[in-house]
């Protein structure tokens, strides 16, 4: 699984409100297949879960592209609304992940989000009752790199050795058009 932007190439470095949140940023993970029993005790991802909403396009998107328009187009985000839908949806696809498996939010060993917004990360992890002290949080280091902030952040939470094996990780995202999904994965 790879995740991959160059946000660089489509920020408006006159719009304030964008340029200063996202970078630039790359990361992969490597899965394979393992025979399990069906059951949360099993290794791997355990459950996934993916929504989008069009109509909800215009608080996040990139207006061009050289399908549309011919040019490479700009970061456009009504920041506010994407904060409200963020926490919400974002609250809403982890709580469907965890009826999935049958877990508790209690039972997760680390919750890794999407590094979209430090305000988005603590939001999520409080209504989910989640503690900071199991929240994986690397927007300091590299800003929002979309695609690459969970593959980022679950490298370096394995680097520093707090995702270990048979660790339950919890990871959510969200992002443009409006998408959002979460995840479960046994480490």
């Amino acid at each position: 699984m790879i995740g991959a932007e160059t946000f660089s190439r489509i920020l408006d470095w006159e719009d304030r409100g964008t340029c200063v949140l996202f970078g630039d940023g790359a990361g992969a993970m490597v899965l394979k297949a393992e025979d399990g029993k069906g059951t949360s005790d099993d290794r791997g991802v355990l459950s996934t879960h993916l929504h989008s909403d069009g109509s909800l396009h215009d608080l996040l998107y990139v207006d061009g592209g050289p399908s549309s328009t011919g040019e490479v187009g700009y970061l456009r985000m009504e920041g506010r609304e994407v904060f409200r839908h963020a926490v919400t949806k974002m609250s809403e696809v982890v709580v469907e992940a965890l009826e999935a498996t049958g877990l508790k939010a209690d039972e997760v060993d680390w919750f890794v989000p999407h590094q979209a917004n430090k305000r988005i990360i603590d939001g999520t992890a409080r209504k989910l009752g989640v503690g900071a002290d199991r929240v994986v949080v690397t927007i300091d280091k590299h800003a929002n790199t979309s695609a690459a902030s969970i593959p980022l952040a679950l490298s370096v939470g394995v680097g520093d050795d707090r995702i270990q094996h048979g660790h339950l990780v919890l990871i959510e995202a969200m992002g443009g058009g409006l998408t959002w999904g979460s995840g479960i994965i046994r480490w």
